[in-house]
């Protein structure tokens, strides 16, 4: 079997009124790369039967793998359950309630170049007014806090080399500050623009409550991971 070249992973929890058109999307956006490449959707405890219906649309869409948490564990937890099973050289993030645009997969994997990572900035957001002023406030604090300047730490849709993301260790709520852990191991990160939804079918399942409060623990945790980061160089050796 041909080494897989490109791995889409998005997690999923109740998104079974967008599934379908999701992989269609996404399918549309990858197979004219010309290379190998797979789909990973992490089901995340969901109770609705989005698990279900992945499993029966495998037949159409070979490049389908549907995993499946036990139980509910976080958007962190499924991200990180997706990278830890895609076997790509390439990684893709991204949310599956289709506000991030598949179309804009090319964009991120040929951005890429010499970095490492190239992150999704969602120039023109498609949310409420409390979910855009929320995120403002959340990406300045998060910028201001732990010396970075990645304009949207909140958009899903970002492409890593494998071996880099490979190597950032993912605990509860850190899958927001991806680009920062990439750039503690060495890594470098680029910007590119990327299209936003509005959300069409379904339920957000993110609030004020955690894109503020309950980020800013996590938020915590970066700064003195910066702080005690280890920085020497062996100087001699005989």
């Amino acid at each position: 079997m041909a080494s897989i070249e490109y791995s889409v992973t998005a997690p999923v929890y109740n998104e079974s009124e967008n599934i379908g058109e999701l992989v269609e999307r996404i399918s549309a956006a990858m197979d004219p790369l010309g290379k190998p490449w797979e789909l990973i959707l992490v089901d995340d405890g969901s109770t609705d039967n989005s698990f279900e219906l992945m499993k029966s649309i495998k037949s159409r869409f070979p490049a389908l793998r549907a995993l499946r948490l036990n139980g509910h564990h976080g958007q962190t937890a499924a991200m990180d359950a997706g990278i830890r099973a895609a076997r790509g050289s390439v990684i893709i993030t991204m949310d599956a309630d289709l506000q991030n645009d598949p179309a804009d997969i090319p964009k991120l994997v040929s951005r890429l170049g010499d970095y490492d990572a190239a992150v999704g900035w969602r120039v023109v957001r498609q949310d409420d007014f409390v979910r855009r002023v929320s995120s403002k406030i959340a990406n300045w604090i998060r910028n201001k806090l732990s010396d970075e300047n990645i304009r949207d730490t909140g958009c899903s849709l970002k492409a890593f080399r494998g071996e880099s993301i490979r190597r950032v260790r993912l605990y509860e709520g850190l899958h927001r500050f991806l680009p920062t852990l990439v750039k503690m191991e060495g890594g470098t990160v680029t910007e590119v623009e990327v299209s936003h939804h509005p959300r069409s079918r379904g339920q957000s399942k993110y609030n004020v409550w955690n894109r503020l409060f309950r980020s800013f623990l996590d938020l915590l945790a970066i700064r003195w991971m910066k702080w005690r980061k280890l920085t020497y160089k062996v100087a001699d050796e005989s």
